[in-house]
């Protein structure tokens, strides 16, 4: 899995002017429509599913699933392709290019938008993709803000997304004792660490 490239400056989101902004906005609710697009029709593609036998998996016997990540528990994919388009259902090239679109969306919107100043109480990680948590809860908020800023999704749609998805997910993410508590509390002194995991090791 090919990882987003990286800088040793310290983490701290530079202003953007208003049209910078609008146009980054612009950019990425095309592309997000796009894909969309493109997914509807490769959905519309897929041949409907031989009947027959299921293991106690639910996968039909004789196939082989793919699996997601490491340190991921989502739903294995079949030979036809992902049975969902959240991120951790995801693996190999598919996985890859959808965690470089969701960085193209961390870093060009939701950082300069909402990053904040980061300090004790609000930590960040500049290598959040390497953080299974951060990379799961950060992809749901995308796949949210793809929806509820589509005009179809009416003039509240943005308050939604920030009320309902937005503050709850960055509450969790940048908690002290959330992912990233363990990596930087100070621009000024960049820090990654993973955290272990409660799972026994070997387990």
């Amino acid at each position: 899995m090919s990882e987003p490239a990286h800088d040793s400056e310290p983490v701290r989101i530079p202003d953007h002017d208003l049209d910078d902004l609008v146009a980054t906005v612009t950019q990425l609710v095309a592309e997000s429509r796009k894909q969309g697009e493109t997914l509807a029709r490769l959905t519309d593609e897929q041949p409907p599913a031989q009947g027959g036998e299921q293991d106690e998996t639910g996968h039909a016997e004789g196939t082989t699933p793919t699996s997601a990540p490491e340190g991921s528990d989502a739903a294995a994919t079949g030979a036809e392709g992902p049975t969902s388009i959240f991120i951790l259902a995801l693996d190999g090239e598919a996985y890859a290019e959808e965690l470089a679109a969701l960085t193209t969306w961390v870093r060009h919107l939701l950082l300069p938008v909402y990053g904040r100043e980061i300090t004790t109480g609000r930590p960040w990680c500049q290598l959040w993709h390497e953080h299974p948590e951060a990379v799961a809860r950060l992809h749901a908020l995308w796949l949210a803000w793809q929806q509820l800023t589509d005009i179809e999704a009416g003039p509240t749609g943005p308050s939604v997304w920030q009320r309902d998805h937005l503050d709850p997910a960055l509450l969790q993410l940048r908690a002290p004792d959330g992912p990233f508590g363990a990596c930087t509390t100070s621009p000024a002194r960049p820090n990654h660490r993973l955290l272990a995991s409660p799972e026994p090791a070997g387990a």
